[in-house]
């Protein structure tokens, strides 16, 4: 059976979302445990993680979509969701872009992390 391009885009879309929210969830489990610091730290290790075992299931199973091509998309998701969920309606104030730690860094991990899995899954399979 032939995939559609929406079931397809929908499939991508739907495991970066879930890259973005089980990185959330990260963040409210340890902003309601731990001090902001920790939570970045924590957030900063877990996002890499996340991405690397979403991607792999991605890849392994669909991999409809070329490793750069995922990793601009998952990011771009977390990048939006961040912008228009978190920024917006949440907190209802642009300052965690002002972070390294808190944004500009898990972007760059959950790129390269999810890049990485694509090019390595893709080659060996």
């Amino acid at each position: 059976m032939v995939k559609s391009k929406i079931t397809k885009s929908l499939v991508i879309l739907l495991h970066g979302f879930i890259i973005w929210s089980l990185c959330g969830a990260v963040m409210g489990v340890g902003m309601s445990t731990t001090s902001l610091n920790n939570t970045l730290i924590i957030h900063a290790i877990a996002a890499p993680i996340i991405a690397i075992s979403i991607s792999a299931i991605y890849f392994k199973k669909f991999n409809y979509t070329a490793a750069l091509q995922t990793a601009i998309i998952f990011v771009a998701i977390a990048i939006l969701a961040d912008v228009f969920i978190v920024s917006m309606l949440i907190n209802k104030s642009f300052e965690m872009f002002e972070s390294f730690l808190g944004t500009w860094l898990v972007f760059i991990l959950i790129f390269v992390a999810t890049y990485l899995t694509g090019k390595y899954i893709r080659r060996n399979n």
